[in-house]
């Protein structure tokens, strides 16, 4: 974990006013606590590039302050980018988009087939003279539902100990009604392991 920290030898407002800072540039310093040595994060007018630093990264120039600051256990470290994002970025991106896209369809999928089902449930519910054959049509909503659910687990939008929980709620609701109509009698009495 990078924290910020400072040392009683320097702050980092001393350190600003020791390097050279045209006007036309900005100058900004950051410093991080990396095990072992302390990295200076700074972006500097006097760096140059380095050939085998990889994309991006700049190493600045010896001048007596950085030679101070090697003294102390300290490394100076310019980073610089070109603004031109790498194509993986970009391709990261298009992915995202779709995927978003796609994981919002069916989640609003799941919720419309779940809503159907509750209301249908209070319906029934609601209902005086209800009958027993009227849970058969509930059953079909609630087997679209779970398709529904599971679909969304399987394109990775939904986690599936949460579909688990929504397909739980759904059953838990239907079984609600069908005691309370007398349709359904849970048994008193649990059956003894022989």
């Amino acid at each position: 974990m990078v924290t910020a920290t400072t040392s009683p030898l320097f702050s980092l407002s001393s350190l600003r006013a020791s390097l050279p800072s045209p006007t036309r540039f900005h100058t900004s310093l950051s410093l991080r606590a990396l095990s072992p040595r302390a990295r200076l994060s700074a972006a500097l007018p006097f760096a140059s590039p380095l050939v085998s630093g990889g994309y991006g990264t700049w190493a600045a120039t010896s001048i007596s302050s950085a030679g101070r600051l090697r003294r102390r256990g300290l490394e100076v470290v310019c980073e610089a980018t070109t603004g031109r994002r790498p194509d993986s970025v970009k391709k990261r991106e298009r992915q995202n988009d779709k995927h978003r896209i796609r994981n919002h369809a069916r989640k609003a999928e799941m919720r419309t087939r779940m809503k159907k089902v509750l209301r249908a449930l209070e319906k029934l519910r609601k209902k005086p003279d209800a009958q027993p054959e009227e849970i058969i049509e509930i059953e079909k909503l609630i087997a679209e539902a779970y398709k529904a659910i599971d679909k969304t687990v399987k394109v990775g939008a939904m986690h599936r100990n949460t579909a688990n929980h929504r397909k739980s709620r759904l059953a838990r609701r239907k079984k609600a009604i069908e005691i309370l109509r007398g349709w359904y009698v849970p048994n008193a009495e649990p059956v003894a392991a022989t």
